[in-house]
């Protein structure tokens, strides 16, 4: 690692040894959890901890309900009501609502309802305004050195114009009223994902971040992190998304390896000093509390793992009446509780919907996220461990690094431990026999999912797993044997469930992941899948892209040019993930010139 300059000589808080043991070891490519303590005061209901939300939150559910018995199904978005911003203050804005002539469904006639939109209330996304990024360039020198063909180089260079049009910061207004609006006040200008989603994302923000880095755009970059960190600072970890209402929940941790690949390629030791205690801050929440949960194997003993766990127990205000909608089947309040759980739950997850965590996959009801221990969150906490580690040791902290490689080499063990499964060359998640995080869960085979979904070969993406020859032969056969390689990209499962993250989809993130596993690999012919799976989903998006002028959120791997469908709202476009993928891909692997790219 060109950046990292060992200290000549050792910090006087750790031994001799120590120092020199961390100048013979090569920095480690980001990964299992040290027992920490936990660090919640729980208001508890269902089972777990519940983070209320704000007044102004509660009071734009009530404006939902009204809303859609005013103006119908037709095109109506919950999420748009909970992202509206109010003109003056809640008690005088309530007050003029509950005035509103009602029917006797609650209906408000349609025109009345609209003026009282327009006077009482701005737009959603009207909070978050154009920001001119400082760093952005129209052709970055060194932008993309790889790709040839022309015609490739000129819809990356469209991409890349699309950080722009994605590019926000929070209004003044913000600022002076935040009790007026559901966006946290972030910092420092950002990246959204596009369409729908107008606020900041946490997992979303690495792929953006690996584009970024890919357009030369450090300092947004370095940005998104900063606004990322300022959540662990307020609530403790990295919120879903940058709004009032997800801070119940997190998204799949990768701000440790937003941080460590900044690093790589800037080699700012000030900033990665400024982040380490976040990144701290952050392992301490995903091993602890209602996150972590232990199971007993012999003759390994006890090992401490991590899962998906929102601390929320009522419907997700920015999908409300579909929650409640899909509790009305259950007739008593803890049954509906426990599935208003597993839905933010299983939005934690990032992969909201999927048949990976339903006990019956044709009925979304029977979500059971949190009685699953996940493949891929604790490959994410294994590199978060070996990030922490590489970052302290550039720092001079050796024994923090000392310290969380020690936790990486347990968690790698762990992972082998729990979710491997040398029939099937996968690691697969591991189901909980209930729901409890206290004592000692006891192992049994009987309990791993042997359904096959992408996540069952995202532990490719770690050093840890692909640089393992023996093991990667196994996983390579299984990877090419699973039916998840398709036409147009890596599909997210083989069953095909109706939800989003299921067959027929594919995801950027999934693509990304696997691929650049696959492509670190010792073994040639994984590095020649990996191009192969690269060039089908380059191929896929540039023939969508084509045809319709937009990149998707996601894409139906089946066809070459076919965008993605299913879940619980319409196909979406900007799209902040997918354009980072694109540029990931164009910087490894190029695109030489006389290489067609169409379908």
């Amino acid at each position: 690692m060109a950046f990292f300059q060992p200290l000549l000589t050792p910090p006087c808080h750790c031994s001799l040894t120590l120092f020199l043991f961390f100048l013979v070891v090569p920095l480690l490519p980001p990964a299992a959890p040290m027992p920490l303590h936990e660090v919640y005061s729980p208001r508890l209901a269902y089972r777990g901890p519940v983070i209320p939300v704000s007044n102004l939150v509660k009071f734009l559910e009530r404006l939902q309900v009204v809303a859609l018995n005013s103006f119908g199904k037709l095109d109506f978005d919950l999420k748009y009501y909970v992202d509206l911003s109010l003109k003056f203050d809640l008690n005088s804005t309530e007050r003029a609502f509950d005035a509103l002539s009602r029917s006797s469904n609650g209906s408000v006639p349609v025109e009345d309802l609209k003026t009282f939109i327009g006077e009482y209330f701005d737009s959603a996304g009207t909070d978050m305004v154009y920001s001119d990024p400082v760093d952005f360039v129209p052709r970055p020198q060194g932008f993309l050195p790889k790709v040839e063909n022309a015609g490739v180089r000129a819809w990356a260079l469209e991409i890349h114009n699309y950080w722009k049009n994605l590019s926000r910061k929070v209004s003044d207004d913000i600022i002076h009223r935040p009790d007026a609006h559901t966006l946290l006040p972030l910092p420092m200008p950002c990246v959204i994902p596009g369409a729908r989603f107008r606020e900041v994302y946490y997992w979303d923000s690495y792929w953006i971040i690996r584009g970024l880095l890919a357009s030369k755009m450090y300092d947004t970059a370095k940005g998104i992190v900063i606004n990322l960190i300022s959540m662990i600072d307020e609530f403790g970890h990295v919120l879903n998304g940058a709004r009032a209402y997800y801070t119940n929940r997190s998204q799949p941790p990768l701000l440790s390896s937003m941080v460590y690949d900044i690093y790589l390629r800037t080699g700012d030791l000030e900033f990665v000093r400024n982040a380490l205690p976040a990144l701290i801050k952050e392992h301490t929440f995903w091993n602890s509390g209602f996150h972590s949960v232990t199971v007993r194997k012999a003759p390994g003993g006890n090992h401490s793992l991590s899962r998906y766990y929102a601390m929320w127990n009522e419907p997700r205000p920015e999908s409300s009446l579909l929650d409640e909608k899909l509790a009305s089947k259950f007739v008593n309040n803890y049954d509906k509780q426990r599935l208003y759980s597993e839905l933010a739950s299983t939005a934690e997850s990032g992969w909201d919907f999927s048949s990976r965590w339903m006990r019956d996959h044709t009925d979304l009801s029977t979500l059971a996220t949190t009685s699953i221990l996940p493949v891929d969150l604790n490959v994410f906490i294994l590199k978060m461990e070996l990030d922490i580690s590489n970052l302290a040791r550039a720092v001079g902290d050796f024994c923090l690094a000392y310290k969380f490689l020690e936790a990486s080499l347990v968690r790698k063990k762990t992972i082998n431990s729990i979710f491997w499964n040398s029939e099937k060359g996968q690691w697969l998640d591991y189901w909980l026999d209930n729901g409890s995080h206290k004592g000692v869960h006891t192992w049994d085979a009987q309990n791993q999912n042997k359904n096959i979904y992408a996540s069952n070969f995202i532990p490719l993406w770690i050093e840890s797993f692909y640089s393992d020859s023996i093991q990667m032969k196994k996983v390579l056969k299984s990877l090419r044997n699973s039916g998840l390689l398709c036409n147009a990209g890596i599909a997210t499962s083989t069953i095909n469930s109706g939800e989003q993250w299921d067959f027929p989809n594919g995801w950027a993130p999934i693509q990304h992941m696997i691929v650049e596993g696959l492509a670190r690999s010792e073994l040639k012919e994984a590095r020649v899948l990996a191009e192969d799976m690269a060039v089908r989903w380059l191929r896929t998006n540039y023939v969508a892209y084509k045809k319709t002028g937009y990149m998707h959120e996601k894409y139906d791997v089946q066809k070459c040019g076919d965008f993605g469908a299913g879940g619980e709202y319409v196909p979406q476009t900007g799209f902040g993930w997918s354009n980072g993928v694109v540029l990931a891909f164009l910087e490894e692997f190029g695109w030489p010139e006389d290489q067609n790219i169409d379908c």
